[in-house]
């Protein structure tokens, strides 16, 4: 689980152009975020999303809360880095719900890092209106994902990843 920062702010990557020639940037010079929380299962590539509109204890506490009521009665350890926000004393965890820390400083250890990194790609060289074109334009970049969870699955399924994971998983009768 992790959350992504979008914004107004336009990402650039690199476009080809004819030799000796600058390309053209569009530039947007607002500054207005919705923040992605996204929750990813690597084994299965079932997933869970929701914007929100900051990146703190009260937000994180409305996602687990909308999480735990998406999960019903199933127990899941939900992996975490060290955020602020993550570390809240004042979260309430659900129930079913234990938090698993990731080690500072190691984002490549968080499946859900490489999502984030093509969601930016797919929205770079773009200016939005406002926030809610940037958030429609962010519900379709994720739509793909979780009505086709193999992609995920083969996005995010490290092999030390689902072993470790299958280490722990009760084995099927």
């Amino acid at each position: 689980m992790d959350e992504g920062r979008f914004g107004l702010k336009v990402w650039f990557q690199r476009r080809w152009c004819p030799y000796r020639t600058r390309p053209v940037w569009e530039v947007q010079d607002r500054y207005d975020w919705c923040w992605l929380y996204a929750a990813v299962e690597p084994a299965t590539g079932q997933s869970f999303w929701l914007l929100m509109p900051g990146v703190d204890s009260a937000c994180l506490q409305a996602f687990l809360d909308v999480f735990a009521q998406h999960l019903g009665e199933t127990r899941i350890g939900l992996v975490l880095d060290g955020a602020g926000a993550h570390t809240a004393q004042t979260l309430d965890w659900p129930d079913g719900i234990v938090p698993l820390r990731l080690p500072a400083y190691s984002p490549e250890l968080n499946p859900v890092e490489l999502i984030f990194r093509r969601l930016r790609a797919a929205l770079s060289n773009r200016i939005f209106a406002d926030l809610a074109a940037l958030e429609t334009a962010i519900t379709e970049a994720v739509q793909p994902f979780w009505e086709h969870p193999a992609r995920l699955q083969q996005l995010t399924g490290f092999d030390w990843w689902l072993n470790g994971v299958a280490g722990i998983l009760p084995r099927a009768s």
